[in-house]
């Protein structure tokens, strides 16, 4: 058995784009997750109904954000619409191995043969990795169906998923690129099909 449990508190909302940029610009003025959150309440600057939504809103999107580090944080409150999407499907990866495996594991495949990903791949997954992690058997069908259905909805808000489930590759910025290749290559699998634009053949410390 694997030692490490995956951490599966994915199923809070989704991709959370404009409300991640905004606590990201946020951070970068404060340098200080505490009082990130303290503010966010104070103000409900997520416009929540609810305190308790409010806090785990907060809670849900600065536990992604604090993956990354402050040059990344940068580029997520600077950058244009398709690196913010990029940048914040990465700190889902690193926040959830569970999800970073499911992109390197199933849809780089499905990617690679033309198949559309189905809610089937997804539940064949979480079985198969059940068989080491027993943690993943104690999930309620209920449950399950939710991680399933919110997992489904971010990928179609990061343009991953395509209405008839196929999978887009994932075309590049050159600063997107710096970011994959400085720090872990590896994550560069968890975007399918990734490419550079067409005029971009190479990461920018080889140009």
């Amino acid at each position: 058995m694997n030692g490490e449990r995956y951490s599966m508190s994915f199923t809070t909302g989704g991709l959370f784009q404009r409300e991640s940029v905004e606590l990201a610009a946020l951070y970068l003025q404060l340098n200080d997750w505490d009082a990130l959150r303290e503010k966010v309440i104070a103000d409900n600057l997520l416009q929540a109904r609810t305190l308790n939504t409010l806090k785990r809103i907060c809670r849900e999107i600065t536990s992604r954000l604090k993956t990354l580090n402050r040059e990344e944080l940068s580029a997520l409150a600077l950058a244009a619409n398709r690196d913010q999407v990029c940048l914040l499907w990465l700190a889902l990866c690193r926040r959830y191995r569970f999800i970073a495996e499911f992109a390197i594991e199933v849809m780089h495949e499905r990617h690679l043969n033309l198949q559309a990903l189905t809610y089937a791949d997804f539940d064949h997954f979480l079985n198969k990795k059940a068989e080491w992690h027993p943690e993943l058997d104690e999930i309620q069908p209920t449950t399950r169906g939710k991680l399933r259905q919110v997992l489904f909805k971010i990928l179609r808000e990061t343009e991953l998923l395509n209405t008839d489930n196929t999978i887009n590759g994932v075309l590049a910025s050159p600063e997107i690129m710096h970011i994959l290749h400085r720090t872990d290559q590896q994550q560069a699998l968890y975007f399918p099909g990734l490419r550079y634009p067409d005029h971009q053949s190479a990461s920018p410390e080889s140009r």
